[in-house]
C-alpha cells in the first residue's frame, strides 16, 4: 500500500514548550510518524522564534493563505489521505475546499479542547452568572464548532467530561467522536529515582502560556484570593509564575517582599516544576485537560487545583493532591500539601497512577491509529450514517465558499 499522507492545517505554529496545545500536536505528529505517514505541516499564522523545527523531525512545513485558490492547488498537488485541522477555525477555512479537492482524504478535527465550553464558562463568571448547561445550548460559538465537528468524520476529544457533554447535551453521535486524552509515557521507576525528595524542593509554582485567558485569570485570582493567606501561616514561601507571553498586567505582580515572584518564560517547563514542592492552579474557567498538571504529576510534584482545573483529567483515581474551589480550603489544603511529606508522598504516588493508566501512549496510541485506519476502510458507509455531517456539509459549505470566494476576488 502507498504510504500514507498527512496534511496537518495548524491554526499556530506548534510551540510545546509554550503551550498545551503545542506538545498535544507534536504527540500526534509523533504517532503518525511511528506509523511510517509522510507528514505535511501548514499554517495562515506567523511563525514566531518559539515554534519547534518540524523540519527536524522530517515533517515539510508550508506557509498557506486564507481565502485563496493557492491552497486548491497545494492540496490538489499534495493529495493527502488524511487531512487533520488544528481546531474548529481551521475546519471552516479550509474544510469545504480539502472535501472539494480532495473529496476521499479523511478528515479529522483536533479539538484541543472545546473553545466553546471556555468561552461561555468566562462569559458566564464575568456576569456573575452560574454556568449551566442551557448557556451553552444558547451559545453561538457552540453551533460554529460543534457544525464542524459534524462535518468532520472524526473528532478527537482531550477529556471524558466534554465527551459525555456532546454525547449527552448536544446529542452528538459517538461514531464521528474519538476520546483521545495526551499521550504521554508511563512514570517508571527510574524516573521517579531521579526526583528531588520533599527536603530537596521548596517554593509553590504556576506554570501556563499567558495568551490563554484562564492562565491569566487564575494568576489574579491566586494574587489577590490565596497567596495572603498562605504567606500568612508560612511567611518565607515563595510561589514562582512561570509561562510564555507574560502581559503588563501579569509582569506588575511581581513582589520580592511578599515573595510573589514572575520569571517569565521558562525555556525547560519541566526542571522548573521538578524543583517545586507544590504546583497551585486555581482555575476559574477553562476546558479541555490542562497540561500544567499532568506535567505535574510527570515531574513527581503534588498540586491543588479547582474541579475546573481537574475535569474530565483523573477518571474514578484520586487526585494527586487537592481539588478545591473554595479559596480558604485552597489556601488550606495548599500549605497542607507543602508541610505534610506523608501527604506530599501519597500526592506524589496518586500522579503516577493516573499518568500511567489513563495517559498511556503505547496503548493509546494504536488504538487511534486503528480508529483511522477503520473509519477509512468503511469511509462511504461513515458518511452515509453521519446524515447531519453530508447535511451542514452541503449547506454550509456553500455560504462559507462564497464568502471566501468574494473575499479572494475582493483581494484580486
Amino acid at each position: 500500500m502507498n504510504t500514507q499522507q498527512v496534511l496537518i492545517i495548524g491554526y499556530v505554529w506548534v510551540e510545546p514548550n509554550s503551550s498545551a496545545a503545542g506538545s498535544r500536536m507534536l504527540q500526534l505528529i509523533e504517532q503518525f510518524l511511528q506509523e511510517g505517514y509522510k507528514i505535511t505541516f501548514a499554517s495562515p499564522a506567523q511563525k514566531s522564534d518559539k515554534a519547534a523545527s518540524l523540519n527536524s523531525l522530517g515533517v515539510d512545513e508550508v506557509a498557506i493563505e486564507l481565502n485563496n485558490v493557492s491552497f486548491d492547488d497545494f492540496i490538489k498537488e499534495l493529495n493527502p489521505t488524511i487531512v487533520l485541522f488544528d481546531r474548529f477555525m481551521m475546519e471552516e477555512q479550509f474544510g469545504w475546499r480539502v472535501a472539494e479537492n480532495c473529496p476521499n482524504a479523511i478528515r479529522i478535527l483536533d479539538t484541543e479542547d472545546l473553545h466553546f465550553l471556555r468561552k461561555t464558562r468566562h462569559q458566564q463568571l464575568k456576569k456573575g452568572e452560574k454556568f449551566t448547561t442551557d448557556a451553552l445550548l444558547k451559545s453561538d460559538d457552540a453551533k460554529r464548532e460543534i457544525a464542524s465537528i459534524l462535518r468532520c468524520d472524526i473528532s478527537l476529544i482531550i477529556s471524558s467530561f466534554e465527551m459525555d457533554l456532546l454525547k449527552d447535551i448536544f446529542k452528538v453521535d459517538e461514531k464521528i467522536l474519538y476520546y483521545l486524552p495526551f499521550l504521554l509515557d508511563k512514570v517508571d521507576e527510574h524516573q521517579q529515582e531521579k526526583w528531588r525528595i520533599f527536603e530537596e524542593r521548596d517554593r509553590f509554582i504556576f506554570i501556563g502560556n499567558f495568551f490563554h485567558k484562564p492562565n491569566v485569570d487564575a494568576v489574579l485570582t491566586l494574587k489577590n484570593e490565596i497567596w495572603k493567606e498562605i504567606r500568612a501561616i508560612l511567611p518565607k514561601a515563595e510561589v514562582h509564575i512561570y509561562g510564555a507571553y507574560a502581559n503588563q498586567q501579569i509582569n506588575q505582580l511581581h513582589n520580592k517582599k511578599e515573595g510573589f515572584i514572575i520569571k517569565g518564560f521558562a525555556e525547560d517547563a519541566k526542571e522548573v516544576v521538578k524543583k517545586a514542592r507544590v504546583v497551585l492552579a486555581p482555575l476559574r474557567f477553562g476546558a479541555g485537560i490542562k497540561g500544567k498538571l499532568t506535567e505535574a504529576m510527570i515531574c513527581g510534584t503534588p498540586s491543588v487545583t479547582t474541579e475546573i482545573g481537574a475535569e474530565g483529567m483523573s477518571g474514578k483515581l484520586n487526585w494527586n493532591g487537592f481539588i478545591e474551589s473554595d479559596y480558604s480550603k485552597f489556601s488550606e489544603k495548599a500549605v497542607q500539601l507543602y508541610t505534610d511529606e506523608k501527604l506530599w508522598k501519597s500526592s506524589q504516588k496518586n500522579g503516577i497512577e493516573i499518568i500511567n493508566q489513563i495517559y498511556d501512549k503505547e496503548e493509546l496510541g494504536v488504538l487511534f491509529i486503528n480508529q483511522i485506519k477503520g473509519v477509512q476502510e468503511n469511509l462511504y458507509q461513515h458518511r452515509t450514517h453521519n446524515f447531519l455531517g453530508s447535511l451542514l456539509q452541503h449547506q454550509t459549505l456553500q455560504a462559507t465558499k462564497y464568502m471566501s470566494k468574494w473575499i479572494e476576488e475582493k483581494n484580486a
